[in-house]
């Protein structure tokens, strides 16, 4: 039997446009000879449509586009993912739903098991849980089918599992359709996840995964397939719309290229980021300030890669404090890239705020204040070059920056997508090290002078900061593992850095707020994934 998995990148609510893939996968599988395609979690409608799932008016649409997909793809058995209505009347409206259907009649339903409700996910809000099912048999092979989180009940210790149930029933093939998010540990925890499930249950997983970047979410795609003592005999490509083709009787297929490295993986996700977030949103050019920073240097860089240099603006903004090789470094980068560029200086402007502000001022000592407002400036400029023109405002800020407070609320702040705001600073060096790998595209002076916001004479992050290195580490810790300060202090870090910048964290969730969305590619991002309050009174690095 020859299986197609078929990754592409559904869009929420567009259900005309997901349905012409999804056929047009359909016919490049029927021309390979496939008996059967398989299509990714809820990629009739879009994942994860929140609470559009809440309106009457999208669910029947979405039932609708269903029943248009059943009767219109033929002559190849499919397995799709959708919603259901839950018509018992108990619990949750809505099913997570796959369907199996073939020749405009469906054979098989299946129901999510597992509902997730932690880091992105809220599945629990909308869905009802599906009870226990049977195989399904098609083409000599009984059908194990489930739906993401389903085949997660181990490294996520759930008392139900799935797997089992349709194994003690006689499934001899199991097949997941998936929206699995993006970040830079996933690949490799599915791997090994894939790799226990054949082990455990002596038989072939196939895994198709949904690709694209929808609001703050990445979907990777790298569909892929694994059997007992072969190991994984077919991939997809990560990052795009892709399908491959199998056999799970020879254990055969096609094993397409993904990414190499963590680098490579997170450049690629942005880009896929990007390009989605504004193509969904109606967007075709960017506009973002250089400062001849890191920072700005390699968010510019990887627009430029993902939508051409003719679509990306470059703004200088030179104030008293700029440096001349921040200027040097941001028109290097500028033409290296191609890309237009244009200079408003803001001195005249500056001065213009503290002469107004002056009889007020009076007598106060310059302190944030005055660089507050330097930020503040530009991000008007570059606001208004956006209403001016229609271009997304690309704020550069990065995790750490955001993490620790160290940004300005509309000032660097400001923008309508925040590129690299998942990712560490250190991380932004290691990108800007690939970037440059094949010839130098970011000024080397870039990646070796000290970091500084230049708003004040002679300013450097480390006269405000800890070194990133020791702050990313903490940061690592706090957030994503959510180690205890206690914890932190006995590991080794200092006990006043780790008060510090864990209290810096804490107190700087306004800020994040308030800030614009980006793209998430570490396991746990600021906004879509975590949820802590701005206001409250835990304070543990006060019993330290």
């Amino acid at each position: 039997m020859k299986i197609a998995l078929a990754q592409f990148d559904a869009v929420i609510g567009d259900f005309e446009n997901n349905l012409s893939k999804m056929k047009a996968q359909a016919e490049t599988a029927i021309q390979k000879g496939c008996d059967l395609i398989i299509f990714p979690e809820m990629c009739i409608c879009g994942y994860p449509p929140k609470d559009l799932l809440e309106r009457k008016d999208f669910v029947q649409d979405t039932l609708k586009a269903t029943h248009n997909a059943v009767k219109s793809i033929n002559n190849i058995g499919v397995i799709a993912g959708t919603i259901d209505e839950n018509p018992s009347g108990r619990g949750k409206p809505l099913f997570n739903t796959a369907i199996f259907f073939e020749n405009g009649e469906i054979i098989h339903k299946a129901y999510k098991r597992l509902l997730p409700s932690y880091d992105v996910f809220d599945e629990t809000r909308y869905f009802e849980p599906g009870e226990g099912g049977e195989p399904v048999e098609y083409k000599g092979f009984k059908i194990g089918l489930t739906i993401c989180e389903d085949i997660w009940f181990a490294p996520l210790h759930y008392e139900i599992n799935p797997v089992q149930e349709l194994a003690d029933k006689g499934a001899d093939l199991f097949i997941t359709i998936s929206a699995s998010p993006f970040d830079i540990y996933k690949a490799e925890q599915r791997k090994k996840l894939l790799e226990d499930l054949i082990s455990t249950y002596n038989k072939p997983f196939l895994y198709c995964n949904l690709i694209g970047g929808q609001d703050c979410i990445l979907f990777d795609g790298r569909s892929e397939a694994f059997a007992p003592e072969k190991g994984l005999f077919a991939q997809a490509s990560d990052f795009k719309e892709d399908i491959i083709i199998l056999d799970p009787v020879t254990l055969s297929g096609e094993i397409h290229p993904v990414t190499q490295n963590s680098e490579e993986a997170v450049i690629e996700a942005l880009k896929l980021g990007l390009t989605d977030y504004m193509k969904k949103c109606g967007f075709s050019k960017v506009v973002l300030g250089l400062s001849g920073g890191i920072d700005s240097s390699v968010t510019c860089t990887i627009a430029v890669e993902a939508l051409g240099p003719e679509n990306v603006l470059g703004v200088l903004m030179p104030s008293p404090y700029t440096s001349a090789h921040s200027i040097e470094d941001a028109e290097a980068l500028a033409a290296n890239l191609g890309i237009e560029t244009v200079t408003l200086p803001i001195t005249e402007i500056f001065s213009a705020y503290i002469e107004t502000l002056s009889p007020v001022f009076e007598g106060k000592k310059m302190d944030v204040t005055e660089e507050n407002i330097q930020a503040r400036i530009r991000g008007n400029l570059l606001m208004a070059l956006s209403n001016k023109l229609g271009h997304l405002v690309l704020s550069t800020g990065n995790k750490t920056e955001l993490a620790v407070g160290y940004c300005t609320l509309y000032g660097d702040l400001s923008g309508g997508y925040a590129l690299i705001s998942d990712v560490p600073k250190t991380m932004v060096y290691k990108l800007a090290t690939f970037l440059n790998s094949a010839k130098e595209v970011i000024p080397a002076r870039v990646l070796t002078k000290p970091p500084s916001a230049e708003l004040r004479p002679d300013q450097k992050d480390q006269d405000d900061l800890p070194p990133y290195e020791i702050i990313d580490a903490i940061l690592e810790h706090y957030l994503e593992h959510n180690t205890p300060i206690q914890e932190l202090a006995a590991m080794g870090y200092d006990i006043e850095i780790v008060k510090r910048i864990t209290s810096m964290v804490d107190r700087s969730e306004y800020k994040r707020r308030q800030a614009p969305l980006g793209p998430k590619v570490t396991s746990r991002a600021f906004g879509c994934g975590r949820r802590y309050p701005i206001s409250h009174r835990y304070r543990p690095w006060n019993e330290l």
